[in-house]
């Protein structure tokens, strides 16, 4: 597929999940819940996850934003449901690098989250991109809020 066609069909899933995001709404305690704000630009979600034997059995999260941080959010918590700690970290990580632009290249592993892979061409939309994995990231940790400012 061509650069443009592939541009194109990155951006459709972007605006589908913006549009229709996954997972969205609250989940009941004993769930973590973890807030995240992106002062830049406003964007503003809460992140709530449920825990069991270090799988990550339940996620979904409410917020408001641009179609970036939303559509990151629903395909975040598509991508870490049913995964270990370990490998919703490992996921993190490799996202971040995704996002910031210090992927070698993007990571074939990551499947639909490659839609993100031209966010590192504009700085600011980075934070956008990331904050809902530094939210999950800070909860994982036992943060209770997390900001994208670093």
């Amino acid at each position: 597929m061509q650069n443009m066609e592939l541009d194109a069909l990155y951006a459709e899933v972007i605006l589908d999940h913006n549009r229709r995001p996954r997972n969205w709404g609250e989940l009941p305690p004993p769930a973590r819940k973890v807030e995240g704000f992106n002062p830049l630009c406003g964007d503003r979600l809460t992140v709530w996850f449920d825990l069991a034997d270090d799988i990550v059995r339940d996620v979904k999260f409410m917020g408001e934003g641009c179609a970036i941080s939303k559509a990151s959010a629903s395909m975040m918590t598509q991508a870490v449901k049913g995964k270990t700690l370990e490998q919703a970290e490992e996921l993190f990580g490799r996202f971040h690098r995704l996002v910031t632009g210090t992927a070698a290249e993007a990571d074939p592993s990551l499947g639909s989250l490659r839609a993100f892979a031209g966010v590192a061409r504009f700085p600011a939309r980075v934070k956008c991109a990331s904050l809902a994995w530094h939210a999950l990231h800070g909860a994982l940790h036992g943060e209770a809020a997390t900001t994208t400012e670093e």
